[in-house]
């Protein structure tokens, strides 16, 4: 039973891990679109995380088994996915990739919800056995990444037949997985409020929480910045003629890029050594240091003397997305009451990926389109990661000024 978990984690993120880091190339390097328009589509996982995994939730407790709307899904979702090459224009393009979200954001927390129901149901331990078979999702995303760029795909219409193809195969497995029923008829007494989590809102009269929302959501604006355009970026590299297309840092910069991925399953082992000794403010000061550090070795890095730099960046990338996602939903844990916890839990990822994804998304976009694209489409890169960095590093600084946390270290443990 683990097993079949662990294969529905690696397809699970499999299928975003083909598409997500490489469709700038496509759009780029295939299309020749805009950089103002091209902004816009991560914030499609924005739109869709503020309100699809609250509807689906709804109705895998009140009405379907969870693993068939899981399955239902990813059908419609691979169906989506594998329209889009037929795209000819931005804003289409958008639409088509929306609609694509739409239908995948809200598996994420399905995949979750069948793995607990199952691994209880055959009397596991979730807090033991769930880790272990969650870290295969992210090697899954990086089995994706390295598969899309040894295939030749990364900026071809390829990546997202990848994807469709892996994602209608997923949703007909999950037909096979163990029966998940809706949990009963008391779930549909709940108000509509409690439903979609508005009853956590209330957590903005409290200013410490509503400080930490606001830099959760501002931080969120910077947490896809270098899955939209890290690869693009090593990949005009090979525009320069010090470097050229066969270089192999331009050749396989999606395996590059995957180093974040691997960064990822390590620091998340550390997380609690640092939590016991740093506590949870501290840890979350890191992690916006640690994407100062990020976009900073980007702005110097290059394929010859400055690999090193581009590596760091890469490894650093682990700390910088665990510590803070991690962090800050132990500190919803702690520090709401369990009334309304996982609504909670809800808003911090809605004001992340949702609100701040979104911002980041659009206003980067134009941001780089604007300021830092020449007539003929290259970009001055430095300047864009230096703007970047300089961005996370006001927001940390703000955050050590405002943001007051005097829980103990040693309670996070």
């Amino acid at each position: 039973m683990k097993l079949r978990l662990i294969t529905l984690n690696f397809l699970q993120f499999f299928i975003w891990g083909a598409w997500l880091i490489t469709i700038a190339n496509y759009w780029f390097g295939t299309k020749h679109w805009q950089g103002d328009d091209f902004g816009i589509i991560f914030s499609t996982m924005g739109i869709s995380s503020l309100f699809m995994p609250a509807l689906a939730g709804m109705i895998a407790d009140r009405w379907i088994n969870a693993e068939r709307l899981y399955g239902i899904l990813h059908l419609l979702g691979g169906a989506a996915l594998f329209c889009i090459p037929s795209i000819d224009s931005p804003a289409a393009f958008f639409r088509g990739i929306l609609v694509a979200m739409i239908f995948y954001m809200p598996t994420i927390a399905l995949a979750n919800s069948i793995a607990y129901t199952v691994l209880k149901n055959h009397g596991l331990d979730v807090v033991k056995d769930f880790p272990p078979i969650r870290v295969f999702g992210t090697i899954g995303f990086i089995v994706a990444m390295w598969t899309t760029n040894l295939t030749g795909s990364k900026a071809t219409a390829n990546q997202f037949y990848i994807a469709a193809a892996v994602s209608v195969f997923l949703g007909l497995y999950a037909f096979t997985l163990p029966k998940c029923p809706p949990p009963g008829r008391a779930i549909a007494r709940k108000s509509l409020a409690r439903t979609f989590g508005l009853d956590a809102f209330a957590l903005f009269k409290n200013r410490k929480m509503a400080l930490f929302f606001l830099f959760s959501m501002c931080l969120g604006a910077a947490l896809q910045l270098t899955n939209a355009y890290g690869d693009v970026f090593l990949s005009d590299f090979g525009a320069n003629p010090a470097y050229g297309p066969d270089n192999p840092v331009v050749r396989y910069s999606t395996l590059i890029m995957s180093v974040s991925q691997m960064s990822e399953t390590l620091f998340i082992l550390a997380i609690p050594f640092f939590l016991k000794r740093l506590g949870i403010k501290n840890v979350m000061l890191i992690s916006m240091l640690a994407w100062v550090l990020r976009f900073g070795l980007f702005a110097y890095g290059n394929p010859a003397g400055g690999l090193w730099m581009i590596i760091l960046s890469c490894i650093v990338y682990g700390m910088a997305f665990d510590f803070f996602n991690i962090s800050g939903s132990l500190f919803v844990e702690t520090a709401t009451t369990p009334a309304i916890r996982s609504s909670a839990q809800g808003l911090f990822m809605m004001m992340t990926n949702g609100i701040g994804a979104v911002l980041g998304s659009g206003i980067s976009g134009h941001v780089i389109q604007k300021y830092y694209t020449a007539p003929d489409g290259a970009k001055d890169w430095p300047s864009i990661w230096l703007t970047f960095a300089a961005y996370a590093l006001v927001v940390a600084v703000l955050f050590a000024m405002f943001f007051k946390h005097k829980q103990p270290a040693a309670s996070s443990d």
